[in-house]
This record gives C-alpha cells, sequence and structure tokens, in this order.
C-alpha cells in the first residue's frame, strides 16, 4: 500500500495536527497557496513532496514551482494543481487517475468516471465556517480510495 499525503492553502501556516496527519505517508501533495518555502522544507522533512503554485503563492521561491504536475507512482498517474477551474486536460482520456487541487478551502472527494477528484481543503490558517483539513489517497493494489479528515487545533490553556 502506498499513502499519498494531501495537504493544501496552508497560507504559511504549518499545524502541529497537519504533521501529524502526514507523518508516515509514502509522498506528500501540496495543492498551492503555501505561503512561504519553509513550508515545503518542514514536509519535506516528513516525506518527499510534489508542490504546485496557488494564486497567492508570490516571490522568487514560488517562481520555481510550476502551476500544474502530473505525478507518476507505478502506473499510477496524478494530475495536481490549485484550482480545478483552471483544468484544461481530459483526465480520463490521458489516463490519469486522480486530480489533486486546492483552492476553495472545502474538503471533497468525488469520483468521476474512472478518475479520482480530490480536494484537502485548507490546513491553514481559518477561513469563514470552513473546516481545517488536509487528506489522502491510499493505493492498494492498483486501487485507489481517498478521504479528507478534519484536524483538530489544540487548545491551549484558559487565557486569563
Amino acid at each position: 500500500m502506498t499513502r499519498i499525503g494531501l495537504i493544501s492553502d496552508t497560507h504559511g501556516l504549518l499545524r502541529p495536527e497537519a504533521k501529524a496527519f502526514l507523518s508516515g505517508c509514502d509522498v506528500i501533495i501540496h495543492a498551492g497557496d503555501i505561503g512561504n518555502p519553509e513550508i515545503l522544507a518542514e514536509l519535506q522533512a516528513i516525506a518527499p513532496v510534489t508542490a504546485v503554485r496557488g494564486n497567492n503563492d508570490v516571490g522568487a521561491w514560488a517562481e520555481a514551482l510550476n502551476d500544474t504536475e502530473l505525478m507518476r507512482l507505478g502506473d499510477c498517474q496524478i494530475y495536481v494543481l490549485h484550482d480545478l477551474a483552471q483544468l484544461r486536460v481530459d483526465a480520463s482520456a490521458a489516463g490519469i487517475r486522480a486530480v489533486v487541487a486546492g483552492h476553495s478551502h472545502k474538503p471533497w472527494v468525488e469520483q468521476r468516471g474512472s478518475v479520482l477528484f480530490v480536494n484537502p481543503g485548507s490546513a491553514g490558517p481559518r477561513r469563514f465556517a470552513l473546516p481545517i483539513s488536509a487528506g489522502e489517497i491510499l493505493v492498494r493494489e492498483g486501487k485507489l480510495s481517498a478521504r479528507t479528515v478534519e484536524l483538530t487545533p489544540r487548545r491551549g490553556p484558559p487565557r486569563a
């Protein structure tokens, strides 16, 4: 079995809960809006990282990232981009098994024909009433399954 950790929209904040969830992954995908290069370095300390540039990723470090990536794990192809609205390939026709995107901050998993679509949601600062979340794709005997999980931030001691 291969475990692919999914994270997006960290916006410069890599929560301890996200790092704990991603621990033990074989690889990690960051679907953009990373925030700064230190986030990628922290993730790289957990597992090899494939990352794409999000609309809020700016500066020289971000220019080194592609807008899309096609990741291969054995015979499994996973297409990564930040904003699903910018998907310009026919994933099924291209033999892509999964598409991973971020941007909306809304976690979801949907099977569309032969292609699994996953948005891990946002693992960074809370926006609106959306959950703080991450996700994973599991590859077992050539079959893909995915889930997202809500990351419950640790509560500190009560403030006086």
